[in-house]
């Protein structure tokens, strides 16, 4: 185990510093500075090592942790990131994207602060690809079996790069006009920079994955076609369909849903060309929504240069501290400060959006906005409370409510269940024989942590699809919930 008595020596959490605001806000580079390996080393000797470790249910990967806590405290991280990649394929987004469900299981954190497992995670890939220590596991023989995975989200690329070192030929598709989905384009450059993607894909490619950028299927390429090419077929085209806000006034121009502006901030980003960019510079915004989406549509307004930014959210404000109905194990819902909230702006709880203002020019210039209140259950504008927001830009971050049906409905038949997500049985399989469904696609909107487990889970079906049996880990069935998570 690591340092027996670590948890008594060392009782705090260390984390590495953000960078300075007034710096950070000048480019798109990550928040956090270099960890100090001491201080790494320190934090991983707080592990228990405990006879039930509590972490193991709290993550859907089953991730290792007190070894490779033990491993990065005795500074052995080569065997470190081996026991990390046994479960996780790919820790270097976990470990940056994931709001690390094992923390909040961590049995020390009963009566102290939690291991910093997130960090010690992205620390030992860091160092494992500064070392060299991440190489290429190409199949010691190819099976002649071929697999088309759809979307090249977490779910997808942890679908194709299990059934790709099973042996299988994997073609994945995606429809942008790079592979990464969301973690490409949806994910901010200050949360995740890109390099960690591509290093990534190098090696998935190296492997003998095929990408396919560019390429739509249901209209490029029917899933029709795509079965009759492939032996087995994967959905892992994530939950796209943003949850819209029906108010007068919604058609006005500057009125966005936020991964619309989202994805041209990256696309620029990335040294894109993209004419007419939604921007935010100079203009007042205003963002509709408290979660992460809503939170990396803050961090982006602020390096445009917003005059303002507000953020509104319809519900009460989270306690900061573990409220009694979710005791330990369970994953709370806490008030948090993310990197993007630190950065300025006004947060307000309990605001209900009642309607879009717009000018003669039919662009928007404010909301209309009251207190919410709770009537039968329902959260409702209470009247009387009414005022006026500025606003030239409004970015609508309130969720999604499933995949894009018409095309998997008319060309492949497939079911739908009343969450809007693609049906599937407890093989992973959808109505069509042959045709998976991984990911926020079957799943609903989820954290990044959950579409990796469930893309090794439906990669293991496939490959017992395909050959009879299987030799592949399913963290996870798609009737699981972690502890503490209700996600739909």
């Amino acid at each position: 185990m690591a340092d027996p008595k670590g948890f008594l020596k060392v009782t705090e959490r260390e984390l590495p510093p953000r960078r300075p605001v007034p710096v950070r806000i000048m480019d798109w580079k990550e928040v956090y500075e270099q960890g100090d390996q001491a201080v790494l080393r320190r934090q991983a000797g707080r592990c228990m090592d405990c006879g039930v470790p509590f972490c193991h249910q709290g993550c859907p990967l089953g991730n290792l942790i007190p070894e490779w806590n033990d491993l990065t405290w005795r500074g052995e991280g080569r065997a470190a990131i081996e026991r990390l990649h046994a479960t996780n394929n790919f820790p270097e987004f976990t470990g940056r994207l994931c709001p690390a469900p094992c923390e909040s299981s961590c049995v020390l954190g009963i009566n102290q602060p939690a291991v910093t497992i997130k960090q010690i995670e992205v620390s030992t890939i860091d160092e494992a690809f500064a070392h060299g220590w991440v190489e290429a596991e190409p199949p010691g023989r190819l099976t002649g079996k071929t697999v088309a995975v759809v979307g090249s989200g977490p779910a997808g690329l942890a679908a194709a790069q299990q059934l790709t070192r099973a042996g299988h030929t994997v073609a994945v598709y995606e429809r942008d006009d790079r592979i990464g989905g969301l973690l490409r384009y949806g994910i901010p450059d200050f949360k995740m920079e890109k390099r960690h993607l591509e290093t990534r894909l190098r090696q998935m490619r190296d492997e003998g994955t095929r990408f396919r950028a560019g390429v739509e299927i249901g209209k490029d390429l029917s899933w029709e076609d795509l079965r009759a090419r492939y032996d087995a077929v994967v959905i892992a085209t994530g939950s796209t369909v943003p949850r819209d806000l029906a108010i007068p006034g919604r058609d006005l121009d500057g009125v966005h849903f936020a991964m619309e502006y989202l994805v041209e901030s990256n696309k620029a980003v990335a040294g894109d060309q993209v004419p007419h960019q939604i921007h935010a510079e100079g203009k007042h915004v205003v963002v509709i929504g408290g979660g992460d989406t809503g939170a990396d549509c803050i961090g982006t307004a602020h390096r445009q240069g917003a005059i303002s930014v507000t953020n509104l959210a319809i519900g009460t404000q989270p306690p900061e501290a573990r409220p009694d109905h979710q005791p330990w194990p369970m994953m709370p819902t806490l008030f948090e400060m993310a990197s993007a909230h630190e950065e300025g702006g006004e947060r307000t709880f309990l605001a209900s959006t009642v309607e879009f203002l717009g000018n003669d020019a039919g662009e928007v210039r404010a909301l209309r906005v009251a207190e919410t209140e709770f009537v039968d259950g329902r959260r409702v504008p209470k009247s009387g409370t009414e005022r006026e927001i500025p606003a030239d830009l409004v970015l609508i971050a309130m969720g999604f409510t499933g995949p894009e049906r018409t095309a998997l409905e008319h060309q492949l038949g497939a079911v739908f269940t009343s969450n809007g997500n693609v049906e599937r049985a407890d093989d992973w399989q959808a109505t069509a024989p042959g045709v998976f469904v991984a990911g926020d696609a079957g799943r609903g909107q989820s954290l990044i942590v959950w579409a990796i487990a469930e893309g090794r889970a439906a990669a293991s079906a496939v490959d017992e699809y395909l050959m009879g049996s299987t030799s592949l880990p399913a963290p996870v069935r798609p009737t699981d919930v972690a502890i503490g998570l209700q996600h739909a």
